[in-house]
């Protein structure tokens, strides 16, 4: 079998498997499927990553159906890099799944795998698809999935914050169908890059601009994206540890490639930031959410709320890269998107471990915490130097790239923003350190165990890989230019 004939089973496994794992009784056999599962989509996704790089893209047609007319999917440095990071932030996560699922979920237990899978499928589709509508199918599947996963919480709030999450989640689902449904009454075509053969010719047509506007606004809420984050705090503060940490490290990371692949290649950079300010749009809410969510998340109380409202912030410089249009601001926001995975999803596992022992995610039952669970709170605080951008740390080579691209563009006021928002996460994760580290405990507080190493080797595995990525960058950088390439050398492209 060859690697073109292995790339469906990126998708295929989980989405099999996750029929297999409903049945399947106990909690060791269920986690243990869906973990095989999850590392096999991510070992083809690593083989596929490289071959995408150095070649053009790769087409797979269904059914022997040539595109347009078939449906493909369609594969190059762009989603191969995403793909690799959404199958393998599956498998890292569920290797610190078993004793905080045990502690949260109650009952059946391969149902719940079942739907974690489903939602890795529906991700890993959105990814990999070359046919717009099938971008639809895909985004449904994974966010019924990722729906009732998040009402799985323990806090009744949960339910609540499910059910904000589908209302909004619907409106956004909506909004891209209409956008993809103006794109095919025009051209007729639903193959993405058979639209971008036709589309330079109906630019004057308004029902593209509408299809433009209707996307962006759809994958805008899906990314949570300010002023279209409501849903995401909630979301992320009162569903389970472990869905909470693979969401914060892909769910928005999927939205906001989809929004770069319409972007760049169905309409071409040229018609999106030329023919229409969209590089202006865009930066002024990727500014106010830089902002915004740094200052709320200074104030909180609640540490997954607290990392929730960091998450709006970070994908404020995700779009910011997006918007200065350039392969330098492209390749910032390829970084970023993947480094923010490692960075997000090593401090929600650090909170996890700390809820496993106390059972709260409140910043006053953290005072004098850290004496009694070092390592955990020793990796928050490692964690948090990256997402503050310190050097040896992935997020500083994130960052570090935004700057080159602000400055090439002759915007160093942006560079100052970028350095104030920083310092304002400087404030957010100290007021952790100092809480775990410079306070005491209250008088009559219980001693707290350290977390169990089947929490900590993950976390600090994760924590490891925000280092490794702040020294060694041929991966990432060299992935994020040659996903930029990709996006921007395959149309018009921008100087």
């Amino acid at each position: 079998m060859t690697l073109l004939e292995l790339m469906p089973f990126i998708v295929l496994i989980p989405l099999i498997a996750s029929g297999i794992v409903a049945l399947l009784p106990g909690r060791i056999l269920p986690w243990l499927v869906t973990l095989i599962a999850a590392l096999a989509s991510a070992v083809i996704a690593a083989l596929v990553l490289p071959v995408a790089i150095s070649e053009p893209p790769l087409s797979y047609p269904f059914g022997n159906w040539p595109p347009p007319f078939g449906i493909e999917y369609r594969v190059d440095a762009a989603n191969a890099f995403v793909a690799l990071l959404v199958s393998g932030m599956a498998a890292i996560t569920l290797l610190w799944a078993p004793k905080r699922v045990a502690s949260e979920i109650h009952g059946r237990l391969g149902t719940f795998y079942a739907l974690f899978l489903l939602a890795v499928a529906g991700l890993l589709g959105i990814t990999l698809t070359g046919d717009a509508f099938n971008v639809f199918v895909f985004l449904e599947i994974s966010s019924l999935a990722t729906y009732t996963l998040i009402a799985y919480g323990k806090d009744r709030r949960a339910l609540l914050a499910a059910f904000r999450y589908l209302i909004m989640g619907t409106v956004g689902a909506t909004f891209l169908l209409i956008g993809i449904a103006f794109l095919y009454m025009v051209t007729g075509t639903l193959n993405m890059a058979d639209l971008a053969e036709r589309l330079p010719e109906l630019r004057d047509n308004n029902a593209v601009r509408a299809a433009l506007a209707f996307i962006i606004v759809g994958m805008g809420l899906k990314l949570a994206l300010l002023p279209l984050h409501l849903w995401l705090p909630n979301a992320y503060a009162y569903a389970p540890n472990f869905v909470t940490a693979f969401l914060a490290g892909t769910a928005t990371k999927v939205a906001l490639y989809v929004m770069l692949r319409f972007i760049f290649t169905v309409f071409a950079p040229d018609y999106s930031f030329v023919v229409l300010p969209l590089s202006t749009v865009l930066m002024v809410l990727a500014v106010a959410g830089m902002f915004a969510g740094s200052w709320v998340a200074m104030f909180q109380i609640h540490l997954k709320r607290m990392l929730a409202y960091s998450s709006i912030a970070q994908v404020g410089y995700m779009v910011l890269g997006v918007s200065l249009a350039t392969a330098t601001g492209l390749t910032a926001a390829f970084l970023h998107l993947f480094n923010h995975a490692l960075i997000k999803t090593a401090l929600f596992m650090a909170v996890g471990c700390v809820m496993y022992r106390t059972g709260s995610a409140k910043l006053d039952d953290l005072r004098g915490l850290g004496r009694q669970m070092p390592w955990t709170l020793t990796a928050f605080a490692l964690a948090g130097l990256s997402i503050i951008g310190v050097p040896t740390t992935a997020g500083f080579i994130s960052k570090w790239y935004l700057v080159l691209a602000s400055i090439e563009t002759g915007a160093w006021w942006l560079v100052v923003l970028i350095l104030i928002t920083s310092l304002m996460a400087v404030y957010y994760i100290w007021r952790v350190i100092e809480a775990a580290w410079f306070s005491d405990r209250p008088a009559g507080a219980a001693v707290v165990r350290e977390a169990p190493l089947a929490l900590l080797v993950p976390t600090w595995l994760v924590v490891a890989l925000n280092f490794y990525f702040g020294i060694d960058t041929r991966l990432t950088v060299g992935a994020s230019m040659a996903a930029a390439d990709a996006l921007l050398g395959s149309g018009v492209g921008l100087p």
